[in-house]
């Protein structure tokens, strides 16, 4: 045993080009037709998308639960990497790594996303199904299903 924390890894494939996929995972407006994990609404989105730079984005699920995950943009390679720190308040996380990888593929978009530094199997888990419930949608908003 390594002692190393959990993380998710989740690899995509989207008929879109990586400008139209990173264009829905940065800008704010469009940001908020889609972000969160069901079919719940997106609240706000702030995204200062440059290394530095702040998010915040409050969503709701369909439970009626609300979330609002913020951080700071590590690293911003337009169309090819986006890095940034994950802080969940009411989790007990305290800030993890969030990295989105975009690639020409075929057409469309090889994305790789990866959550780093979760705490423990129970928030890989929760992520990982956020995740995949996220980038369920993204596709769908992309009107590329």
């Amino acid at each position: 045993m390594t002692g190393s924390l959990p993380s998710v890894t989740i690899v995509r494939t989207i008929k879109a080009p990586p400008a139209k996929v990173w264009a829905a995972i940065t800008q704010p407006e469009l940001m908020m037709q889609w972000w969160g994990p069901d079919a719940g609404p997106t609240l706000s989105v702030v995204a200062d998308v440059r290394p530095g730079g702040r998010f915040s984005v409050v969503f709701r699920l369909l439970n009626g639960d609300e979330h609002n995950p913020t951080g700071v943009y590590q690293e911003v390679i337009p169309e090819k990497k986006l890095v940034f720190t994950w802080d969940l308040p009411e989790a007990q996380e305290r800030e993890s790594l969030v990295t989105f990888l975009l690639k020409p593929f075929n057409g469309g978009t090889e994305l790789t996303l990866r959550h780093e530094h979760l705490p423990d199997e129970e928030a890989r888990k929760s992520h990982e199904d956020g995740w995949k419930g996220l980038l369920d949608k993204l596709p769908v908003f992309l009107g590329e299903t």
